[in-house]
């Protein structure tokens, strides 16, 4: 069974910074997805960025761009920690982050990286309050 932990989560005021982990266990496969995706009560579950695994690939909302970083730590295929560095946070950075994962050996394009509906296993969540 494929389990995803959140941590790194908290409160900042604007400008501050924050590095969210997100540990990947029980893949029985390589190559797999590990998308980051922020929720408020206002709005729908939206991506803010993903990585490949296996293929490298990286993808950023255009919102986060030059702000998050995602990397990942080289550890085993059945356990894998993602971290997304996230600086000069503003306060439209705030809500509950999730991680997300599903295998492929396939290309993703950015929208589908950045899709909530590629992605078959879901953490907990961690909040993020920036204050302004």
């Amino acid at each position: 069974q494929v389990q995803l932990v959140e941590s790194g989560g908290g409160s900042v005021q604007t400008g501050g910074s924050l590095r969210l982990s997100c540990v990947v266990s029980g893949y029985s496969v390589s190559s797999y997805y590990i998308g980051w995706f922020r929720q408020t009560p206002e709005k729908e579950r939206a991506g803010v960025a993903a990585i490949w695994k296996v293929g490298g690939a990286i993808y950023y909302a255009d919102s986060v761009k030059g702000r998050f970083t995602v990397s990942q730590d080289n550890t085993r295929n059945t356990l894998s920690t993602v971290h997304l560095q996230m600086n000069n946070l503003k306060p439209e950075d705030s809500g509950m982050y999730y991680c997300a994962t599903r295998s492929s050996w396939d290309r993703w394009s950015p929208d589908q990286a950045l899709s909530e509906r590629s992605y078959n296993y879901w953490g907990q969540g961690t909040q993020v309050t920036v204050s302004s």
